[in-house]
């Protein structure tokens, strides 16, 4: 597998977004979106980039 991206959290709602997936609900700092049956839990920290199990993740449910 490729090496991935390093994505701050507003580029990973971006691509969730045009993917097709919906804002659910927010916890904390915590934005949960859905999409049929997957759900993909986003941590919003200011400047921060996502650990890579999150990318990861985001990738996995963008391919199924």
């Amino acid at each position: 597998m490729p090496k991935l991206p390093r994505l701050t959290a507003q580029e990973a709602e971006s691509i969730l977004l045009k993917a097709g997936f919906q804002l659910i609900r927010t916890k904390g700092s915590h934005r949960i979106y859905m999409k049929e049956d997957k759900r993909i839990v986003i941590p919003f920290h200011a400047g921060k980039t996502l650990h890579p199990k999150i990318v990861k993740e985001i990738f996995e449910a963008l391919e199924d």
